[in-house]
């Protein structure tokens, strides 16, 4: 059984000086990165919505495929990234969760890679990592989020803690990156 990072959303758009920018962005990077060696896979997601997608109605224009917003930060070690997950990628597809993605099926994925427990990292904890991990937890996954490895929107103050009691009832654990 596999112990697998996955890590959400940890784009350009999503940085400090991005579209939707998160604060604390580039601060779990460092961590994200370390993150990676204890694994023995890492996935990571990209936001990659069309230049027209009714998710803009709710959010500013953001991660547009094929664009710098949509690439990942820059200070990521994408070399020891394994498999890329596309989500949003339709004109009506927010793409929330991982498992919403349209390149691959990361529900069979993860069976075929014989996962024992999937390490939730990235951005952000009140929306794609929130939906995520609880999707991991619906299809029976060990899930764990990494609480030091995630920063929130908080588009409403304790957004973010929210997310974390909801996900932590639904199953999911909560640890920091020192422990794993």
């Amino acid at each position: 059984m596999k112990k697998i990072l996955l890590i959400v959303d940890l784009q350009n758009d999503f940085s400090p000086g991005g579209s939707l920018a998160i604060d604390e962005g580039n601060k779990i990077v460092p961590v994200i990165n370390d993150l990676m060696d204890k694994m023995d896979l890492v996935i990571a997601t990209q936001d990659w919505h069309p230049e027209e997608s009714t998710h803009f109605e709710d959010w500013p224009v953001h991660c547009v495929a094929n664009t710098i917003g949509a690439e990942f930060n820059p200070k990521l070690d994408e070399e020891k990234i394994d498999q890329i997950v596309l989500k949003g990628t339709g004109h009506d597809d927010p793409g929330y969760s991982a498992f919403d993605a349209t390149n691959i099926s990361l529900e069979e994925y993860l069976k075929e890679q014989n996962v024992g427990s999937l390490y939730v990292v990235g951005l952000a904890t009140d929306y794609c990592v929130r939906a995520s991990a609880l999707d991991a937890c619906k299809l029976g996954i060990h899930t764990y989020v990494v609480t030091d490895a995630i920063a929130a929107v908080d588009l409403e103050k304790g957004d973010g803690k929210k997310a974390l009691d909801e996900m932590y009832k639904a199953g999911s654990m909560l640890v920091e990156s020192k422990d794993i």
